[in-house]
């Protein structure tokens, strides 16, 4: 049997002769001599529909199944198969691959399903013609061939009733395709509208599609720019915030210098106000003292000066008293006469020695005389007790600040 890379498919359903009409076999020989090529011709009938895998073999007369074939070969689709021509089919069988011996042979189609679509009658491989040859057989031969021509008879009248029955069916059949294709001709239409009507809604959605895809790349392409643009204000917003740390920093440095050194000035102040007010104490203190010696100084003068009998007003300065409060001293006299203390300890001096503002002659005696004072001129200037300085007697209040000076 023939080896092929591919095996055509079989069946192996028991032999069926309702389907042997859907394909005639013409031009069959009785028989063909060994060692040529055999071509096998062939019609498709009407309600036959050739596939792909169809193909044709070589079986032995009385076969059962479409697997016991000798040798196959692929049939060829026709281009188109309403034309006449693609009615007519014919495939070649190589004579390698035919049998070598004298047993009766057909033709079969067997379509992609394993299914026979049609038989052709018998036929021998011999050589010569049967007139050529002559041929002695023995009684048993001829009754063997008898038999087989019997067996064939019958098979072939049981093919042919078949066929007929399998006419009518196709007939039948062939009315109901009829009405079937007219049906499916109306919904090939529907389909037809319904698939033009799909292919634009497809088209709207192709386009639709393409649409959205460049917008989502346009949206990408401003996400990209706007996460761009994001990280870029991110760095400045760090740059700002590591300047504002760096400048709250110094601002802090500085306040707290300022504030360091605000409060070594306040320490300062502070101690400095502590030794003004432990002097301004003192000072009060002693303003307190002198107050005293001086009330007992001027109690002490007057008490003199009455003794001795000289008029207050006649003196060369006036010592301000207590009683008038300090309002006829000068303003700069702020702690009082400084010559109070002066006068305490030349208070005896007086009562010995009285000199003469004029002349500067002595006056003895514990009392001084008046008469021999009034006979002297009024002065015209007034002497520094200190340092002699003079100064005209109309001068009196810069006399007075000048003899305040050397208390300081």
């Amino acid at each position: 049997m023939e080896e092929t890379v591919e095996d055509p498919p079989t069946s192996a359903v028991l032999l069926d002769h309702c389907h042997f009409s859907q394909v005639i076999f013409n031009s069959v020989e009785k028989f063909y001599v060994p060692g040529g090529d055999v071509t096998c011709y062939y019609t498709l009938t009407q309600q036959f529909i050739p596939r792909r895998k169809d193909w044709i073999g070589i079986f032995r007369v009385g076969w059962k199944t479409t697997r016991e074939y000798y040798t196959f070969m692929w049939v060829s689709l026709p281009v188109d198969l309403n034309s006449d021509s693609a009615k007519q089919q014919e495939v070649q069988f190589k004579a390698y691959y035919l049998p070598k011996d004298d047993e009766y042979y057909q033709f079969c189609y067997v379509d992609q399903d394993g299914v026979v679509r049609g038989a052709s009658i018998p036929f021998q491989f011999r050589p010569g013609n049967e007139e050529d040859i002559l041929v002695v057989t023995t009684q048993e031969e001829l009754e063997t061939l008898k038999s087989t021509a019997q067996k064939l008879e019958q098979e072939a009248k049981a093919q042919k009733d078949g066929w007929e029955t399998e006419l009518l069916q196709l007939k039948e059949q062939n009315q109901k395709m009829s009405s079937e294709n007219e049906k499916m001709g109306v919904r090939v239409e529907q389909l037809q509208a319904q698939l033009s009507t799909r292919e634009k809604e497809m088209e709207k959605l192709v386009q639709g599609d393409q649409d959205k895809q460049e917008q989502l790349e346009r949206l990408n392409k401003e996400n990209s720019q706007l996460l761009l643009t994001l990280t870029q204000q991110k760095e400045r917003q760090k740059k700002l915030e590591q300047t504002v740390e760096e400048m709250l920093k110094q601002e802090e440095t500085t306040t707290l210098k300022k504030q360091q050194a605000l409060k070594d000035e306040n320490a300062g102040l502070s101690r400095k106000l502590s030794e003004n007010k432990i002097i301004y104490d003192a000072l009060q203190k002693e303003k307190e003292r002198l107050e005293r010696e001086n009330d007992l100084l001027k109690r002490e003068n007057s008490r003199l000066l009455s003794y001795m009998g000289l008029d207050f007003d006649s003196l060369p300065y006036q010592v301000p008293t207590s009683d008038q409060g300090g309002a006829g001293q000068n303003p700069a006299l702020v702690y009082g006469n400084p010559y109070s203390g002066i006068q305490e300890s030349s208070a005896p001096s007086l009562l010995a020695v009285k000199k003469c503002p004029t002349c500067k002659s002595d006056f003895a005696g514990d009392i001084l005389d008046f008469t021999s004072e009034q006979q002297h001129p009024q002065p015209l200037c007034l002497s520094c007790p200190i340092c002699d300085k003079t100064f005209p007697a109309k001068e009196k209040q810069i006399f007075e600040d000048h003899v305040f000076c050397h208390s300081l």
